[in-house]
């Protein structure tokens, strides 16, 4: 296995630990927000966390010791690429090139041919100097006894053979991905190891409480009665057959392909979580039209406030208040652009002015992009579409509480098969990668989305 395809499993493993202790972190808080909670089980989980958290920093060192070997070989790679001249020194008397009595380098009567002048060539292009020495007495010998020569140049596509295009594999683009930020930031659970699919029991008839008419009258009674909510388990997958001649006689072929695989795995399961018909965040979500011919920084602000009031209303005493808003990279630079009538409304890294929010200055996908004027987190995900209305040109943007929007994953998701076996008659290898979800946003239907013509394509006008 080759240093690169070891940095590639490592920084696989280092993602699969992040994920993991990000696990650990949720169920402690939720173990924290129990009522029925005991000192001991707080103090197993902050175990299993700490533990996770361990794992991340060895998974984190081990990487890191490669990526250092990974610059230390090139270093050296490029090290022997140099040519150290050796030091001006006057030549032997057999190497100098005298005219007259001596003899040529290159006799007709003993190579007619040519063939020696033929392999010197060669030779000193490929760093013999004995052989460049040659071909310089003779040129020597050449003006001497034909002067009416005329030298001739000639370029690099006179040597097709010997100058080597060269392919600066550690640099190669790979195909740019929407991956998974809104994914990464709601609420994750194992899956169960087993059943396509998981069920939750949803309270819809609660029962009652009223003033009493009289002393001795009847007291309020409703029958408490649940609606179970079932989710299913959904596998995401792809798969791509690579001759055995690309894997064996390639650059690095087999890692990239495994990492465009993983790159559209993860991408298809932030779409569906935003974007499936019936259950997807936009499908459940509850509508907020925001109208406008001329859409403003400062009308849609309020609509995001309106959202995150609905959110409230709907979540009542079970809001964990761990409100977010996501939306497309085009609409949150459009809030950027935004300016009130003095000061900007979203504040830039390292300004300090009267702002309304903040820009935390984070790459996509890295997390939490800023806030809003109220502090709201602001998620960026380009999975969103922008397809939408009558002109094809609008996006939408979401309000939900991140702790019930719910993501059912495998710790160990997604999986990659290798199969060398199917295609052995033809020398193919198979590559799979698979894995199962399930989700939810509606455990409690609280999400809602901002849409209309006031969030069509953004025209950046500071307004």
């Amino acid at each position: 296995m080759t240093l690169a395809e070891l940095i590639a499993q490592a920084r696989t493993a280092l993602e699969t630990a992040i994920a993991t202790r990000q696990q650990e972190q949720d169920a402690l808080m939720a173990l924290r927000s129990d009522e029925d909670l005991t000192e001991d089980a707080v103090t197993a989980q902050v175990a299993r966390r700490d533990a996770a958290d361990t794992e991340v920093t060895r998974r984190q060192e081990a990487l890191a010791g490669l990526e250092a070997e990974q610059v230390r070989e090139d270093e050296l790679a490029a090290l022997q690429t140099r040519t150290v001249p050796a030091a001006n020194r006057a030549p032997a008397y057999d190497q100098v090139a005298r005219v007259g009595r001596e003899e040529r380098t290159y006799r007709p009567d003993q190579d007619r041919r040519g063939r020696l002048f033929e392999q010197d060539v060669a030779a000193a292009f490929l760093g013999d100097y004995r052989a460049q020495q040659r071909l310089a007495r003779h040129m020597d010998e050449e003006r001497v006894e034909r002067p009416d020569v005329t030298e001739r140049a000639v370029t690099t596509g006179a040597f097709t053979g010997l100058v080597v295009p060269q392919y600066l594999t550690d640099l190669y683009a790979p195909a740019a991905a929407a991956r998974r930020p809104f994914a990464d930031a709601i609420r994750r659970h194992d899956l169960p190891a087993q059943g396509m699919s998981v069920n939750i029991s949803r309270i819809t008839t609660a029962t009652s409480t009223a003033l009493q008419a009289s002393e001795n009258t009847n007291v309020s009674s409703t029958d408490i009665d649940d609606t179970l909510l079932t989710i299913p388990v959904q596998t995401i997958a792809g798969q791509q057959t690579l001759s055995r001649q690309a894997i064996e006689r390639g650059a690095g072929v087999e890692p990239i392909v495994l990492d465009d695989l993983f790159r559209r795995y993860a991408t298809t399961l932030d779409s569906t979580l935003l974007n499936q018909a019936s259950t997807g965040l936009a499908a459940s979500a509850t509508t907020i039209t925001y109208t406008s011919g001329t859409p403003k920084v400062v009308e849609a602000y309020p609509q995001v406030v309106a959202g995150l009031s609905g959110v409230e209303s709907a979540m009542l005493d079970q809001a964990s208040g761990e409100n977010i808003v996501v939306m497309h990279s085009r609409r949150w630079y459009w809030l950027q652009n935004g300016l009130s009538s003095t000061w900007p409304l979203i504040s830039q890294p390292g300004i300090a002015a009267q702002m309304g929010g903040n820009n935390l200055a984070n790459s996509y996908g890295s997390g939490v992009r800023g806030v809003l004027p109220n502090g709201t987190p602001v998620i960026v995900d380009n999975n969103i579409v922008t397809n939408l209305g009558a002109g094809t040109n609008q996006d939408e943007i979401y309000v939900a509480d991140r702790n019930e929007c719910h993501l059912w994953e495998d710790p160990s998701a997604p999986m990659y098969i290798r199969a060398e076996q199917p295609a052995a008659a033809s020398l193919g290898v198979l590559m799979v990668v698979y894995g199962y979800a399930a989700y939810t946003h509606s455990r409690y239907p609280h999400a809602q989305k901002i849409t209309g013509t006031g969030l069509v394509a953004p025209a950046f006008t500071g307004v």
